[in-house]
């Protein structure tokens, strides 16, 4: 998968006018994820990613702990964005995540994460059993 892919479908699925709102969304969302998840976790995840994105992941300092409420503000902030449509991107994002990577890898952050973060991977569950 390539950056063009990657940002075109991100556009789509959030339903954005322009390609920079994909790039700021996927900045938000994989920042934030990079700041709550562990260096190697965050490492494994950038791997499956374009090099243009990955970086978000990468250079987020790993490792804080914070809740999923937490989480989501800061995607909002990230955004610029009200906290209810970065929970909705978040998700849906997410979703697109768990469709171009391994599952495996998805498990794991999973794993990671605390339960409160299951709410991240509604989307994605219901569009798996939907399949």
């Amino acid at each position: 998968m390539n950056f063009e892919e990657f940002t075109g479908q991100v556009q789509h699925r959030l339903e954005l006018a322009h390609r920079g709102e994909s790039v700021r969304a996927s900045r938000a969302i994989l920042t934030t994820l990079g700041e709550r998840l562990s260096a190697d976790t965050a490492r494994v995840l950038a791997g499956h990613l374009p090099m243009e994105i990955d970086r978000f992941i990468l250079e987020a300092d790993s490792g804080q702990e914070f809740s999923y409420r937490d989480f989501v503000n800061r995607v909002a902030d990230y955004e610029h964005e009200d906290a209810p449509d970065a929970n909705y991107d978040a998700q849906v994002f997410v979703a697109y995540l768990a469709e171009v990577v391994p599952t495996d890898v998805i498990q794991r952050i999973r794993d990671e994460l605390p339960t409160e973060f299951e709410t991240l991977f509604e989307v994605a569950d219901r569009e798996q059993a939907g399949a």
